[in-house]
């Protein structure tokens, strides 16, 4: 069975982890989650146990009690969900674009950019939804033809 383990202290490593569990049966595999880029302890982690009656015995007195200084959960996983990953853009932020990207079309859902109104230029037009920019691009008119004019 695979056990999710959370609100772990940042410093309590997969050695640990494995050593609580171990007191309630084998364990096949107890990791500590990391981040990707920091290398530091996101806070929690997997344990797996092959007997279930064991998993459900550790969980069961685990759960809500102290390790290291934290109060921790331990649950049952749930199995993952899977992502769509079938968008065709690339880039991290994938719903608004990705980044660098311009954006500026009309299409609700892609605002380009990273967070929005694009990278660089074009800002007020990346970022002008609600159809009035017809109207601005009016007033430009407006303001071209009484320049010819005088």
């Amino acid at each position: 069975m695979n056990i999710f383990v959370a609100r772990l202290n940042f410093n309590t490593d997969s050695d640990g982890l494995r050593a609580a569990f171990e007191a309630f049966g084998e364990v096949e595999s107890a990791k500590v989650v990391n981040d990707h880029f920091t290398g530091k302890s996101r806070g929690f982690g997997f344990v797996e146990m092959p007997n279930d009656d064991e998993a459900l015995e550790a969980i069961e007195q685990l759960n809500e009690s102290d390790l290291e200084g934290n109060t921790i959960v331990v649950k049952k996983a749930e199995p993952r969900e899977r992502r769509d990953n079938r968008s065709g853009r690339g880039g991290f932020n994938r719903d608004r674009g990705g980044y660098g990207s311009r954006g500026g079309n009309d299409r609700g859902g892609d605002r380009g950019g990273y967070n929005r109104g694009g990278h660089g230029g074009g800002r007020g037009r990346d970022r002008d939804r609600s159809g009035d920019r017809e109207d601005r691009r009016g007033s430009y008119r407006e303001r071209d033809d009484y320049n010819k004019r005088y």
